[in-house]
């Protein structure tokens, strides 16, 4: 059971809005929790399960990043407006709106971890830790290692993916069939996905702007403005402790992982055996009470 929201609402944000909702009470228990989405171009309602981490007293705020779910969208835009700094600075407007600049924590899935460690870098006074989840250093080490668990595909869902990526036909729905085969192996491995989870790839492909423009039409077919993007030789700015959480079958491979704890000055690290991107539904108890420690140590 998720959690009901206790309240929601809009912060202004350049010529848009931010669209956020807070589980628990701000001000009040335990240092609250921002969660940041992952896509790039996702939605806040596959993570929505990290609700449950109010059940202690801690606030924890979602929110969908702009040109995604709730916020404000801008199809017409491209790659000079949706860069990583305008998330960045998107998520320090949020955290003065909240009130919350002081004492808070930081979690942030796959892209959102990325953007997570771009904002632990900058050191923010009020930041306590942060928990990068299923993510990497760099676009790069996440696009090469999950190339090689393609490698690993049937070979006709091989041809297939390569068949319309060399002639451009990426939005035919053969190429987008062939692709749940990947990511029922290393995106969540369920027999059956959560709605929430389901509610987030519906809004990508209604509104694939964010999507396209960063990343590119796949997961392994990394193509857009935010393939070079990386952190690798910036992690020791993150002054704050860091717990790294992810899945054996992870597209964000241990291999991956392993390059991201060893450039952080305090990290622990923690992988999930029977989970692939999203173990906070695969195996969600043994996820949230990671996460609900490390919380409470650092609070």
């Amino acid at each position: 059971m998720i959690p009901a929201a206790t309240s929601e609402g809009r912060v202004p944000f350049r010529d848009g809005e931010t669209w956020y909702r807070v589980t628990g009470e701000l001000g009040e228990g335990a240092t609250p929790l921002v969660v940041l989405h992952g896509g790039p171009g996702a939605t806040h309602d596959y993570v929505s399960s990290l609700a449950a981490l109010a059940d202690t007293g801690r606030a924890v705020v979602h929110y969908d990043q702009l040109g995604c779910g709730r916020s404000t969208h801008f199809p017409d835009r491209g790659a000079d407006y949706y860069t990583v700094d305008l998330f960045v600075r998107e998520l320090d407007n949020l955290i003065r709106h909240l009130g919350i600049g002081d004492r808070y924590h930081v979690l942030g899935q796959s892209w959102g971890g990325m953007l997570a460690q771009e904002h632990a870098i900058t050191q923010p006074a009020g930041l306590r830790s942060v928990v990068l989840s299923n993510t990497a250093a760099a676009f790069g080490h996440f696009a090469v290692e999950a190339n090689k668990l393609r490698a690993d595909l049937p070979p006709e869902v091989e041809a297939t993916l390569r068949r319309h990526e060399e002639a451009g036909t990426t939005s035919n729905p053969e190429y987008a069939e062939a692709c749940d085969v990947f990511y029922a192996r290393h995106v969540c491995r369920l027999d059956e996905w959560p709605a929430e989870v389901l509610r987030s790839f519906e809004l990508m492909d209604t509104n694939p702007t964010v999507y396209h423009t960063t990343n590119g039409p796949s997961e392994f077919h990394v193509i857009g403005s935010f393939a070079d993007w990386s952190a690798a030789g910036r992690l020791d700015r993150i002054s704050v402790p860091a717990l790294v959480i992810s899945g054996r079958y992870d597209e964000a491979t241990p291999g991956v992982q392993q390059a991201l704890v060893s450039g952080l000055r305090q990290a622990e690290q923690v992988i999930l055996d029977e989970s692939s991107h999203m173990p906070f539904w695969e195996e969600r108890n043994a996820y949230m009470s990671h996460v609900r420690k490390f919380l409470s140590q650092h609070d």
